[in-house]
């Protein structure tokens, strides 16, 4: 009888061991499961990292320190002014030469910043200099009443040639005639008397945050195994996803923490974020009275500089606008090593404001002013420089350059976008309240809760019963808490770059 074959059957046999359209008996017919998916996908068993390193922790251990506290808030001060200079305004009719009524210290501090204007250092018989647009004048103080006004005459003339305005005192020295004595704030002589000028400091304090997070996978998936070889920023390799998942959520975790001590800020009284003794979200009336921690951002732009300059616009107005923050560093008292931390665009800003500077630029690049040779590759950047009396050490910044951190959100926040930050080196003097005296700190560091018991710096446990049995969960969860704050010392010293 004649044979039928099946609609599953070749029957033209190859002569040798082919894998051949005519000789491949299909089981898996129907669907798209025929001979063209009869082999395996061609496998790349080596994860690809089109993102490069995706991390962008790093900054803080660069520029500054960790430390250990037990409280929940931690106070510093740090010293004010040693030179006595105010604001205020002159009447020159309000005495026989006129009247300086003080409005603020230097600094633009008033009355409620930490600054009273009625207990000023300005006495009687103090040498001062009254500036107003065009004039600076050279006066003695002749009386000081126990208020922000106080009156002058001048040495240069009858009459003073300051107008009604506003104007800036700055206490120069003294002058007495022979024998005579003090004089105290009433305008009587009194003998051995006169007012004592107490140094004053600035008192500032943060919190820290708790910040928590997880990784669960359950107890069947646990086992299985994939075959994609994976790699990681915390250094794991191997063939279990999810031992990347968890090596990506404690990455990401600690990103979070870094980025938190950057970006964080302080709620305020009309906020309506707040969290209660067990740890709920509290109502209108309770809000905005201790959430929230104060990150480098808002540490600059409340008690710092910003600076909208050295955009690239062309190279001479990069160099005058840079010049521009060394001259407020210089009214600051900045140190003389400062880091700069910069987006791309920032960075080849300064790049070519630098390379402007070299005389042989406009006919062609030049050899050994940006340590060149013939025989090697032209380098064109600059991570290092001097100008004046200040040295600047050059890095570009991934987190303002990733498109998934601070990167995608300056494309999005135009004028608004954080560019760089220029930050001191090295560590100042501040008297810490713990301890009872003063410390040598870095201009930036970290505080993490912490005690004999429990270290909360970067706390990581595993519940459940895979990995670890703690409870009849069937998954396996690895834990996450930190509980830390960034401190912002002489913030006057450091600058944004918006």
């Amino acid at each position: 009888m004649p044979i039928t074959n099946g609609p599953l059957l070749n029957s033209v046999a190859a002569p040798q061991q082919q894998t051949l359209a005519s000789n491949y008996i299909d089981f898996t017919s129907g669907a798209g499961n025929d001979w063209a998916q009869q082999y395996l996908p061609e496998l790349m068993e080596k994860e690809a990292e089109v993102f490069g390193n995706r991390t962008i922790s790093g900054f803080l251990a660069q520029v500054g320190a960790e430390e250990a506290m037990t409280s929940d808030q931690v106070v510093w001060s740090e010293q004010s002014r040693l030179h006595l200079s105010y604001i205020g305004t002159i009447d020159a009719d309000g005495d026989v030469n006129g009247t300086f009524t003080v409005v603020s210290d230097i600094d633009g501090n008033i009355a409620g910043d930490g600054f009273a204007v009625a207990s000023h250092g300005i006495r009687t018989n103090d040498v001062v200099l009254i500036a107003q647009a065009g004039t600076v004048e050279r006066a003695l103080i002749v009386e000081t009443p126990e208020s922000a006004v106080v009156s002058f005459e001048p040495y240069g003339s009858a009459a003073s040639a300051l107008a009604d305005g506003t104007a800036t005192l700055l206490v120069v020295g003294s002058e007495y005639g022979k024998g005579q004595k003090y004089t105290d704030n009433t305008g009587t002589f009194e003998a051995d008397k006169r007012t004592a000028l107490t140094p004053t400091f600035k008192s500032y304090s943060n919190k820290p945050i708790i910040m928590k997070d997880y990784y669960e996978i359950s107890g069947s998936d646990a086992s299985q195994i994939g075959w994609v070889e994976v790699s990681g920023e915390e250094g794991q390799n191997g063939y279990f996803w999810y031992l990347k998942a968890e090596g990506d959520t404690r990455a990401r975790f600690t990103d979070y923490l870094e980025m938190s001590m950057l970006e964080a800020e302080r709620t305020v009284a009309a906020s309506l974020i707040g969290f209660g003794d067990n740890g709920q979200i509290r109502g209108a009336a309770d809000a905005g009275t201790n959430a929230g921690t104060e990150g480098l951002f808002a540490a600059i732009t409340s008690r710092g500089n910003v600076t909208s300059g050295v955009t690239g616009v062309n190279a001479a107005t990069d160099l005058a606008e840079f010049d521009a923050i060394l001259a407020e560093f210089d009214r600051q008292g900045a140190i003389e090593e400062n880091m700069m931390f910069v987006n791309r665009a920032t960075s080849l800003a300064i790049d070519d404001m630098l390379a402007s500077m070299n005389s042989y630029g406009a006919g062609g690049t030049s050899y050994g002013v940006f340590d060149n040779s013939e025989d090697m590759a032209l380098n064109l950047g600059f991570s290092g420089f001097r100008r004046g009396s200040y040295d600047f050490y050059k890095s570009d910044m991934k987190y303002l350059n990733d498109a998934s951190t601070r990167g995608g959100i300056n494309d999005r926040a135009g004028s608004a976008a954080i560019r760089g930050m220029i930050i001191p080196a090295g560590v100042s003097s501040v008297y810490d309240q713990a301890l009872g005296k003063n410390m040598k700190r870095p201009f930036l560091h970290v505080r993490y809760r912490a005690s004999q018991t429990d270290n909360r710096k970067m706390k990581t446990w595993v519940t459940g019963s895979v990995g670890a049995t703690t409870s009849a969960l069937d998954a396996m969860q690895v834990h996450y808490l930190s509980e830390r704050c960034l401190v912002t010392q002489g913030a006057n010293n450091f600058m944004l770059m918006q």
